[in-house]
């Protein structure tokens, strides 16, 4: 830790007191997390901006699809500023606004009604466009009730853009394997044939997160030879295959409260980005033993540093805004309040 970084946050937050909320997600490093308000995970994070009545600056430590979501809750007068806003999300990138749209297009040209549930994990313009073909958008913590909620609305849902969590909430919601199927999305959505899916309930996106993309079945199956009595806790973005070798797979929320359920002495081994896991191994150090399935980081995550929040603070009156185009954000801001009302 640099002291002078540290002792420039903390001055600033005390001058500016209520009037500055720092907001972070779970998976910042522990010299950023340190100096939030507010963590949590996507949905939490979400849920807790339109609280935030007295902040005049939102400084949200995380990726750009969740400044966004920040920016579009916000209240006039508030303004969100992301310290690195090159951080994005590669996930998010599999799944272009456009092709969205023009997938969505192809699949719905014969009247077939294809409901669009996009993971938060998309930009605003993706989330502007399922809005528009009568969708909403999910966390992984709630992906079961809003996938529930999307197949009772129409004669199929195309969910995106990451497959693995798709393919474990179907599971978790017992569709059979016969009764999904990935899109293909290549050659702007011409290359995909509707009336081969039209019997499909579930059609998914071919997307996936690149941190949870390194873990195993292999691995797990290490652990169980290696400590036969240890848990084992994924999050969904993991394969399926890890998951259902897995004790537990749940929100990086859920993996929080798992931890701390877990009995006295336990050795839970968790499949998720590792600063995460390196803060609930200090935090349960003596009583439990927290380990990493495989060390996995988020380099977008990492872009927020302790030096780059001190330089945004100092900085704050003058640093440009989170900003979304007025008819994006309209749009975008119905999928994410559908997910909100229907998950209070």
């Amino acid at each position: 830790m640099n002291t002078s970084h540290a002792q420039t946050i903390e001055a600033i937050r005390r001058q500016r007191g209520s009037a500055l909320v720092i907001m972070g997600h779970h998976y910042q490093g522990g010299l950023v997390i340190q100096h939030t308000d507010l963590r949590g995970d996507s949905l939490e994070l979400a849920r807790q901006v339109r609280g935030l009545c007295a902040a005049r600056h939102i400084v949200f430590c995380g990726v750009s699809f969740m400044a966004e979501t920040a920016a579009m809750l916000a209240a006039p007068g508030q303004t969100v500023v992301q310290p690195a806003p090159e951080a994005g999300c590669v996930m998010s990138d599999m799944a272009p606004a456009p092709l969205v749209d023009a997938v969505l297009r192809r699949l719905t040209a014969d009247g077939r009604r294809v409901i669009p549930l996009a993971y938060v994990n998309t930009d605003a313009a993706v989330k502007a466009v399922v809005a528009r073909h009568g969708g909403s958008v999910c966390t992984s913590a709630n992906a079961q009730v809003m996938l529930r909620w999307a197949l009772d609305q129409g004669d199929g849902v195309l969910f995106l853009p990451d497959k693995n969590l798709g393919h474990n909430t179907a599971d978790a919601l017992g569709l059979a394997p016969r009764e999904r199927a990935l899109v293909d999305v290549s050659a702007h959505g011409a290359a995909l044939d509707p009336a081969a899916l039209r019997a499909t309930p579930l059609l998914l996106w071919p997307g996936m997160c690149v941190v949870h993309k390194r873990f195993r079945a292999a691995q797990v199956e290490a652990v169980r030879q290696r400590d036969p009595d240890a848990l084992v806790v994924v999050h969904p973005e993991c394969e399926p295959e890890v998951v259902s070798r897995a004790d537990a797979a749940g929100s990086t929320s859920f993996i929080i409260r798992y931890v701390e359920q877990a009995p006295q002495g336990a050795a839970i081994y968790v499949g998720t980005e590792l600063n995460l896991v390196e803060r609930l191994a200090r935090d349960f150090e003596g009583r439990k033993l927290v380990r990493p399935l495989f060390p996995s980081r988020c380099q977008n995550m990492a872009k927020t540093t302790e030096e780059v929040l001190a330089a945004t603070l100092e900085d704050l009156d003058d640093i440009e805004p989170v900003t979304v185009p007025c008819d994006v954000a309209r749009d975008a801001v119905v999928a994410i309040e559908r997910m909100l009302d229907i998950c209070r």
